[in-house]
């Protein structure tokens, strides 16, 4: 069972390696925007909730190096929200995330969604409110090809089973912080952040 488990978490690190460009090319985006001020909105259902806190977290503080503090909104941990939407909506799951999407979402703010599966309706949602808003919209997910891949303007989608693909996952939030912090703190005044 565990070798089995690791065989497959491989092939999902090998699929990842060759998305790296993807992510590089992210992370300067991602650290463009934040410099001037805009946000980065993400969400995620379980263990995907927890991989999107985790990026918001790192991006509020710090991953390596001390950087600004960033607007970085993991839509899923605000329970308050989640709740009322919930009540107001009879539990439409589908609105959970969408709603917040429409309140804070702006033009040139980045809003991520995280997916082992790819078929969560609410990310979907959540998607599209995002693409209308005027953001840029991307996805880590599962197999494509997917609802939500189909839903963002860009996706890196990736092999594997949920566990391995959320393993991965978790690399891809630590190689965009990474990339994040790498911009920042460059002398190359055509990749520094102001």
């Amino acid at each position: 069972m565990a070798r089995g488990h690791l065989d497959i978490l491989d092939e999902t690190l090998s699929a990842l390696r060759q998305q790296t460009g993807r992510l590089t090319r992210w992370g300067r985006i991602l650290a463009e925007r934040l410099g001037e001020g805009h946000r980065l909105l993400a969400a995620g259902n379980g263990g995907s909730a927890a991989e999107a806190q985790q990026l918001t977290a790192e991006l509020l503080g710090r991953y390596h190096d001390d950087h600004p503090p960033f607007s970085a909104i993991a839509l899923h941990a605000d329970a308050s929200s989640l709740i009322a939407v919930g009540d107001e909506y009879e539990y439409d799951h589908a609105e959970v995330f969408a709603r917040q999407v429409r309140a804070h979402a702006r033009p040139r703010d980045v809003v991520l969604l995280l997916s082992a599966s790819g078929r969560s309706r609410n990310l979907t949602r959540a998607a599209e409110e995002g693409v209308r808003a005027g953001a840029n919209v991307w996805a880590l997910t599962g197999p494509g090809p997917n609802p939500l891949a189909n839903a963002v303007e860009d996706a890196l989608c990736l092999p594997g089973t949920a566990p391995t693909v959320q393993e991965a996952h978790l690399v891809a939030v630590h190689i965009l912080c990474a990339t994040v912090e790498s911009y920042l703190s460059t002398s190359d005044p055509e990749r520094r952040v102001s």
